[in-house]
């Protein structure tokens, strides 16, 4: 049986629930299955996760777990096989590519670990082609801002191979914040840049997600970062294995087996995990 915290508990009062405001991200039960040489590979298995909006949650655990698939399915980037994927209001499950691509654009910025810049770009072209894309006529002129937020405004000119690792991860943290998205997530964002180097970039990512007002969702190996988040929750085996910290809670949580539940940060109830079938980053 779930167990909700008291201030998301479910409330019979109509009151009640129109106070409570709807999580940006709520995933139900959501399944992902790709086909595989030897048979369908379960990659997600049951996922229900909730965040809410401004929240800072770090996804932790061990590689293969179904992390990055996680946040690809909140990206409207990986399609789930079953289940429910809201994002920001929208039934992620109902819509087209276009609309998906649309939606994105709109609503949610990416930072990948391989900073995917392209290479034949300047530093502001790569910041401005998502805010083009979307229509904006002011495209240039956000991009130059962006850039200028991450301390890269004398380098908007160079091209991603005349830029450090951390300078083309600074880059696109401004191309991911230059759409003002109301979700931000980060796979890994540090795991190609060394340690101070790294240090310095997401100390940059969580004064822009302030700045935007964005809720953040990022993975990470690193125990650290993952503690600068307001929420931690682990996975395993393609589930939500076990709530982490919630705020005040330096600890981080006991590990238990248990999995979100929708629309609930923080609320578990107990599960058996299942053993793992595909090896994911």
């Amino acid at each position: 049986m779930s167990e909700f915290p008291d201030s998301l508990a479910p409330d019979s009062e109509p009151a009640a629930r129109a106070a409570r405001p709807e999580p940006i991200v709520l995933l139900d039960d959501v399944h992902v299955t790709l086909p595989g040489p030897n048979g369908p590979v379960n990659v997600l298995r049951g996922v229900s996760l909730g965040v809410a909006p401004r929240e800072t949650l770090s996804l932790v655990g061990p590689s293969g777990s179904g992390k990055t698939t996680t946040l690809m399915v909140a990206a409207g980037l990986e399609r789930a096989s079953s289940g429910t994927v809201r994002v920001a209001g929208r039934d992620l499950t109902a819509l087209g590519e276009d609309e998906l691509a649309r939606f994105r654009r709109a609503r949610v910025g990416v930072v990948f670990q391989a900073f995917h810049l392209v290479p034949t770009m300047t530093a502001l072209e790569n910041v401005a082609l998502p805010l083009e894309f979307a229509g904006r006529p002011d495209a240039f002129a956000r991009a130059r801002k962006a850039l200028a937020d991450v301390g890269l405004d004398e380098r908007a000119d160079h091209y991603p191979a005349q830029l450090s690792g951390g300078e083309q991860q600074r880059v696109a943290i401004a191309r991911a914040c230059a759409p003002d998205p109301t979700l931000l997530l980060a796979d890994e964002p540090t795991g190609n840049l060394d340690s101070d180097t790294g240090a310095r970039v997401m100390d940059l990512l969580f004064a822009m997600r302030e700045r935007t007002g964005a809720t953040l969702v990022l993975i990470t190996h690193d125990a650290g970062l993952a503690a600068r988040c307001a929420r931690t929750v682990r996975m395993e085996n393609g589930r939500i294995f076990a709530p982490g910290k919630t705020p005040g809670d330096a600890a981080g949580g006991a590990a238990m087996d248990a999995e979100e539940t929708p629309g609930t940060p923080g609320a578990t109830k107990t599960q058996d995990a299942p053993s793992r079938e595909r090896t994911e980053q």
